[in-house]
């Protein structure tokens, strides 16, 4: 007891032995138990140590404290991490922060490009995938717009028109690709066309006939949808995606890949268009003289558009060496800058609307050859109804034979020949009947009346396929022209197929012979379009389709 009366706890009896622990521990109720037993607020009873007791009893507070010290020394330290684990600790720290730093920089860079991209949604004119296991075709709209451009290059503020159109068709193999230059003043019929005004609304442009091909964009508010839309009437073949790029394109596109090299058959000095003096011989250009190189017309050939698109497509097919070359693929800077400079250029379809798609489209496309990539233009002759010849029309049969050609997939560039064993199958190999002795029965599935009678009129009177009836028309209208026959009328299809220029996958045997007077059916398709005009496309380019092959160096003249 203190002076005052109060009770006063030994410091010894604070000190208490755990048994489950084995060491000594501040005592959490100072409350007397009877044995001498301690509880704890759990009542755990904790054994009291009265040896301990007794030293601390004999001693100050501080003693006491310092044994507790000392006994609490005997407890089993916990094990420090060796050097080793230090190290594995600190690499896998570095590691996560190394992964993190390189994701969101991947992450910024690819939203870097991607912000770039300006996108069209042009509805069902193209396709929403950005691949396709089949062929693809791409148009590339160059645009004379001048929006944004100042009074730089005249006509401030034109919306712009489909300055230069080129229809890129890859091969379903990817082994080779054909470029086809649309002439800008070609004459055309433009289809209604749904397009996405700059305020959401949905709004379609009515068609018009005959007019340049170029106003398929711009005109009455058409975007590059519509010129889309043109171009799949015009060559029947289905357009996947556009690409479309302007004035500052070229400009930055050469100057990202270190220049592109040009040659001119002669000097030039176009002081009343587009500005471009070079003398004759070989040269890198790149900015401004690059985009003078390509709008040039008035100094080379005869004065106009159709030689302008040789200089076109001798720029671009140096472009495209250059892109494919070590020198551009592998160094990072030349890299970055063209990807920025590509993404920034391009207003694209929604299809190919992001760096991934785009990376994709690029992958897929990437395995073509310069050598096997052509570029061609669309047959054209000057407009009979002008007087003074400024626009061009369609130069048929050619154009339909360069047309039919990349829709079947034919190479520009090369041509596989059929094997000894493919010939063996062929239905088309084999002895052919006598025209009198071909019966053959003709229906109309094309769509297009008196195609019967026609086609009937032709075998009669120039084939001398005398044993032949109009069998009207055909239950529906039908792509592709066929010929059904019997295995006995072998010889008879085979030269029928021969005049008609079917294709070995036209002809249709059937499993049982006909009787002998029996005719073959004929079911002219969507195909047809004049009698005697084979229905299967050419393995060669027409003899007056102006071509030229990616991997050639040639120089203007």
């Amino acid at each position: 007891m203190d002076a005052q009366g109060r009770r006063q706890t030994d410091p010894a009896d604070r000190w208490v032995l755990d048994p489950k622990t084995g060491t000594y521990r501040l005592r959490p109720d100072t409350s007397e138990q009877p044995d001498g037993a301690v509880t704890t607020p759990n009542d755990e009873p904790l054994v009291q140590d009265t040896a301990a007791a007794a030293a601390a009893h004999s001693a100050p507070a501080a003693s006491g404290a310092r044994s507790v010290r000392k006994a609490a020394s005997r407890r089993k330290p916990k094990p420090k991490p060796s050097k080793k684990r230090r190290a594995l600790v600190w690499t896998a720290g570095g590691v996560g922060f190394v992964l993190v730093a390189v994701s969101i920089g991947g992450y910024l860079v690819y939203q870097h490009f991607n912000n770039n991209i300006n996108t069209v949604d042009v509805g069902d004119a193209g396709n929403k995938n950005a691949t396709t296991d089949g062929p693809m075709n791409i148009l590339v709209i160059g645009t004379d717009s001048r929006v944004g451009l100042g009074r730089e290059y005249g006509d401030e503020g034109s919306v712009g028109h489909a300055d230069t159109t080129i229809l890129f068709h890859v091969a379903k193999d990817r082994s080779n690709a054909t470029a086809l230059s649309i002439p800008r003043d070609l004459i055309t019929d433009i289809p209604d066309c749904p397009t996405r005004q700059p305020d959401g609304s949905a709004k379609v442009v009515p068609g018009e006939h005959k007019v340049r091909f170029n106003t398929s964009l711009g005109q009455e508010g058409r975007d590059p949808g519509c010129t889309m839309r043109t171009a799949e009437a015009l060559t029947g073949l289905k357009i996947d995606h556009f690409m479309m790029a302007n004035f500052n394109a070229v400009k930055d596109l050469s100057t990202a890949v270190g220049g592109v090299d040009v040659c001119l058959g002669k000097d030039v000095d176009d002081k009343g268009g587009s500005g471009l003096k070079l003398s004759r011989g070989h040269h890198t250009v790149e900015g401004e003289q690059a985009l003078a190189f390509v709008r040039t017309r008035h100094s080379v050939g005869f004065g106009g558009d159709l030689d302008r698109i040789k200089l076109q497509q001798q720029f671009l097919s140096s472009l495209i060496r250059k892109m494919k070359s070590g020198g551009t693929l592998t160094d990072p800077q030349k890299l970055w800058k063209l990807a920025d400079v590509a993404t920034k250029a391009l207003t694209v379809d929604t299809g190919i609307g992001s760096v991934k798609k785009l990376s994709d489209l690029a992958q897929d496309l990437s395995s073509v050859p310069p050598k096997n990539i052509t570029f061609a233009t669309v047959p054209v002759l000057d407009n009979p109804a002008e007087k003074v010849h400024t626009s061009v029309v369609l130069n048929n049969p050619s154009a339909k034979d360069l047309f039919q050609m990349v829709q079947a997939d034919n190479s520009l560039t090369t041509v596989k020949p059929k094997s000894s064993a493919t010939h063996a199958a062929d239905p088309l190999q084999g002895p052919k009947a006598a025209p009198v002795d071909v019966r053959v029965n003709v229906l109309n599935g094309s769509g297009v009346f008196g195609a019967a009678q026609a086609t009937l009129d032709w075998l009669q009177n120039t084939e001398g396929v005398t044993r032949s009836s109009n069998g009207g028309n055909a239950p529906g209208t039908v792509d592709k022209t066929t010929l059904g026959y019997a295995p006995n009328q072998a010889d008879q299809a085979r030269q029928l197929a021969a005049m008609m220029g079917l294709s070995a996958a036209a002809l249709k045997q059937g499993t049982k012979d006909a009787a002998p007077r029996a005719p073959m059916t004929l079911t002219l398709g969507k195909d047809f379009s004049t009698p005697g005009r084979p229905l299967t496309a050419p393995t060669q380019a027409p003899s007056d389709v102006q071509h030229v092959q990616a991997d050639q160096d040639v120089c203007a003249k």
